[in-house]
């Protein structure tokens, strides 16, 4: 009996501690029962967050930035958004954090300690440009199922850690190598521990790149939890789901890897234009690599009023998936012409790039900013929605902002 009331008296010790405050008749609280302030955490604290970014949902939790948000040239944690497929793992060993690498085309099974990647192998820091697949799917008319992102799931922040090629050469693999696949250890939303909520991969020309990185630190530090803590795997210019989240082992595959969110219609687009709401085969679908040309202007927001002032200085930032941004312009007559941006170049391959211009407006009223990128192949953003697919993927439309005049 005394153990037990001095457990109730820590329990009810720590959730004051949680609430800041004295949680009045606290020591009536029913045994087994959840306070509500538990049972409705705020993600803004849970993931110090900044409370102006969306949440999308909370089962699994997904949560983007506003465009004028990710006006930094490197995405600190505050506004880098949310993808998750299952529940974020909790109670991370971080001493006893390992990685095995196994499949059919690995020489032998190996496994590594966190500690050891980082001894044994040389760190490397890049910048690197996350974009989920569906980003802008709010876009897409019929809708599209899924979370609506709107143009908040891209961030590009500065990651270090050992390249999967120096691993896998450690490890050893055959010449019949396709594919590698990454296992985490979050679970499904099920709670089945035999079900991986997502398990992605890359073909081995990505893997052996420069920049495919096994991450332990995101901007100097350690990658938040929410972002994969303590290893990650970063694939940068694809879609992010391919960058798995608390990866604890990497499948080596003699064939495309097959695991969940691998098959279908996941991460897939149709091979051919279809038109809007047709159903496609799933083998008429193809798995999204590169992701296309596509900008953002970080400032000012949209719907910003501007008094006495005919020129207004705009940034903000082009992608091109695994090529460069060759131009970038902007229109104020609804893309009836355009003006060329200041570009620089990327800090390091499969960064983002900044731009910027000065735009005169000729009188007061209403206006609307258009950006629109080029890639190195010559390929610009479309000015409407780009062709319609089942999963509403890879909307790559010109970036829109509206101001006021007068």
């Amino acid at each position: 009996m005394k153990r037990r009331n001095f457990l109730k008296k820590a329990a009810l010790t720590s959730l004051t501690t949680l609430v800041g405050t004295e949680i009045v008749f606290g020591n009536l609280i029913p045994e087994g029962y959840s306070p509500l302030f538990l049972q409705d955490p705020d993600p803004f604290k849970m993931f110090d967050k900044d409370t102006r970014m969306s949440v999308l949902n909370d089962k699994p939790w997904n949560i983007e930035a506003k465009a004028h948000l990710l006006d930094e040239k490197v995405t600190s944690n505050k506004f880098m958004f949310i993808r998750n497929n299952g529940i974020i793992p909790q109670d991370i060993d971080i001493n006893n954090w390992t990685i095995t690498f196994k499949g059919e085309s690995v020489s032998q099974e190996k496994t590594y300690t966190l500690n050891e990647l980082k001894e044994k192998f040389t760190q490397h820091t890049y910048q690197l440009t996350l974009e989920c697949g569906g980003n802008g799917r709010s876009e897409f008319d019929p809708p599209a199922k899924g979370n609506q992102w709107t143009v908040g799931a891209v961030a590009c922040a500065s990651w270090t850690g050992v390249r999967l090629r120096d691993v896998l050469e450690d490890v050893g693999i055959k010449g019949n190598a396709v594919y590698i696949g990454y296992h985490a250890a979050d679970t499904h939303l099920s709670g089945d521990p035999n079900k991986e909520p997502i398990s992605r991969g890359v073909p081995m020309a990505k893997a052996l790149q420069d920049e495919t990185l096994l991450a332990f630190k995101m901007n100097g530090e350690d990658i938040p939890l929410a972002h994969g803590y303590p290893l990650r795997l970063v694939a940068g210019g694809w879609p992010a789901s391919a960058s798995g989240k608390w990866v604890n082992g990497i499948s080596v595959r003699n064939k495309v890897h097959d695991g969940n969110k691998m098959t279908g219609t996941a991460y897939r687009v149709p091979c051919d234009p279809v038109e809007p709401g047709a159903k496609v085969k799933d083998e008429d679908m193809c798995i999204i690599e590169s992701m296309p040309v596509k900008s953002l202007i970080t400032y000012p927001r949209t719907g910003a009023v501007l008094s006495n002032k005919k020129t207004l200085e705009i940034r903000g930032h082009a992608w091109a998936g695994e090529l460069e941004v060759a131009k970038m312009e902007y229109s104020i007559d609804f893309g009836s012409t355009w003006n060329a941006c200041s570009l620089e170049k990327p800090i390091n391959r499969l960064a983002w790039q900044h731009f910027s211009a000065k735009v005169t407006l000729p009188k007061e009223g209403y206006y609307e900013i258009w950006a629109r990128a080029t890639d190195t192949n010559g390929k610009s953003q479309p000015m409407v929605l780009p062709g319609w697919n089942p999963k509403g993927y890879l909307n790559n439309a010109c970036h829109r902002i509206a101001v006021k005049v007068g």
